[in-house]
């Protein structure tokens, strides 16, 4: 009876998971759930999650390490990736193996892995030019396509063995995908997700009309090369971009995403039902905030962890959790096992964060969070930088930095293209406690960072509030970013005891 009382009123609430997961591609394979995302700069790239629900998902598996090793993917010589990297990604199930298709501008490439294992691996990887801009993957009746564009979609076959595009294959199936809106267009239509449900083609795109929001648009075809008849699906809060995916009692979601300020591009569920063989989203033409599905448990574990650095046998160094800032140098990173805790260090000259490579990052979660870093100093050198940061091109950094005259704390942002050192206090001893708590609630977007001398009985603010910005030059949420980096001399290194995260701002 107390079960049962327990478990009354208890739903899901959007969005579904209030963290960075953008772009997504969802597939079901029997009672199970997979979901892939977009990487950008940050590796391993293209996580893989998993559900029962739709609702609570875990990191179980990433498609690659990296993609390659040229200047801008290894933050040298002065080239990035910020904003870059690998984009939108399609996840499908075919003939018993798993595929993730995705692209990247920067190596010009568009990539395929598969496995039969998508949470254990291994991975084989396909890559081939040009680079196919959003496109989605589709298996049918023994061949694969790509289809993709901007305002006209196009289609190409690929080789039998996915090497790459079979010539003279390419066409135009629609010729203008945002004509349903009738409005002035801001952004043509992108964002290609085709699903074969019953005999029939279902291609969903979003477009962005001039002072609107983002919308959902829908094509239905009995043949996949044309032609398409095409409706608007979802008209509300900007929510769009996905497909559909089906539970195995027969219900229909649409799986979409919203832009919300600096926490990211966060996933909704919008259910679905079917009207004269169309796609109708959401209730009554609107994003609900409740669904018929379970409550959530949180974020935590699943898409964000702490982590204390203790390893046990057969361990990975790294929870699935952490992802590198760029393509990561292993030889100036590790993990002591037994005593718990992850060694960054330096062997060359940088200066400033953005530049700084082995910065180690995790997802900030809305609505609220906070991260809080135990930091070890004694292998610091003259110039050496260290501490907690959260990464994005407006970044702001609370760290210890070394000179001869010894260590100050120092909080400083980047703002206005400029890195402004805000507060700076004298610092004694060589272990220290640092914190950023973040507000997204109502866009928020406020993050202020602490410090504490004592172990963590006394908090003391450091520094102003960071405005969090979203800003399109890094395409991503703000993260929190473990990072340590030299000005003058190479050699130092700094210990990082724990990693811990709340979804609270909590003292």
């Amino acid at each position: 009876m107390l079960f049962c009382l327990d478990a009354v009123g208890q739903k899901a609430i959007n969005p579904i998971i209030h963290a960075d997961v953008p772009d997504i591609s969802l597939i079901r394979d029997g009672d199970t759930y997979y979901m892939s995302s977009t990487t950008m700069h940050v590796n391993p790239g293209v996580p893989i999650m998993k559900s029962k629900d739709l609702v609570n998902w875990e990191l179980v598996s990433y498609a690659y390490e990296t993609l390659g090793n040229s200047d801008d993917l290894l933050l040298q010589n002065g080239k990035d990736m910020y904003g870059k990297g690998s984009w939108a990604s399609s996840l499908r199930f075919h003939e018993g193996i798993y595929y993730v298709s995705t692209f990247s501008g920067n190596t010009g490439k568009t990539y395929i892995f598969s496995t039969e294992n998508i949470e254990k691996g291994p991975w084989k990887s396909i890559e081939f030019r040009p680079s196919m801009h959003d496109h989605t993957l589709l298996f049918d009746d023994g061949k694969a396509y790509l289809i993709w564009g901007a305002g006209e979609i196009k289609l190409v076959e690929l080789e039998s063995d996915l090497s790459g595009i079979k010539p003279n294959t390419e066409r135009v199936i629609i010729k203008n995908a945002h004509d349903p809106i009738k409005e002035e267009i801001m952004l043509p239509a992108e964002g290609s997700q085709i699903f074969k449900i019953d005999g029939k083609y279902y291609l969903f795109n979003i477009s962005w009309p001039r002072g609107g929001m983002r919308t959902v648009i829908v094509h239905k075809s009995d043949n996949l090369f044309g032609p398409y008849e095409g409706r608007v699906a979802l008209q509300d809060k900007g929510v769009a971009q996905g497909g559909l995916i089906d539970t195995p009692t027969g219900d229909w979601y649409a799986y979409l995403f919203r832009d919300n300020g600096a926490v990211g591009r966060i996933p909704y569920l919008v259910p679905v039902v079917w009207e004269d063989g169309w796609p109708v989203l959401g209730v009554d033409g609107k994003v609900p905030m409740e669904l018929d599905l379970p409550k959530s448990k949180g974020l935590i574990p699943g898409i964000v962890a702490s982590d204390d650095f203790k390893r046990k046998k057969g361990d990975a160094d790294l929870p699935l959790v952490w992802q590198w800032n760029h393509n990561p140098v292993d030889g100036l990173w590790s993990i002591n096992r037994k005593k718990g805790y992850l060694r960054l260090k330096t062997d060359r000259l940088d200066q400033g964060f953005l530049s700084a490579r082995n910065t180690l990052t995790q997802r900030t979660i809305g609505p609220e969070s906070m991260g809080t870093i135990k930091i070890s100093l004694e292998g610091m050198k003259t110039g050496d930088f260290a501490g907690l940061g959260l990464l994005q091109k407006e970044y702001g950094v609370i760290g210890v930095e070394a000179s001869d005259e010894g260590k100050k704390l120092k909080m400083k942002r980047f703002e206005d293209n400029v890195v402004k050192e805000i507060e700076s206090v004298d610092l004694e001893g060589d272990e220290i406690l640092l914190r950023a708590a973040c507000d997204f609630n109502d866009r928020k977007d406020e993050a202020k960072f602490y410090y504490s001398i004592d172990g963590g009985k006394n908090w003391n603010q450091l520094g102003d509030v960071l405005k969090m910005k979203y800003t399109l030059p890094h395409f991503m949420g703000y993260r929190f970013a473990l990072f340590n980096y030299s000005t003058q001399q190479t050699g130092g290194f700094v210990d990082f005891d724990f990693f811990k995260i709340d979804d609270q701002i909590k003292f």
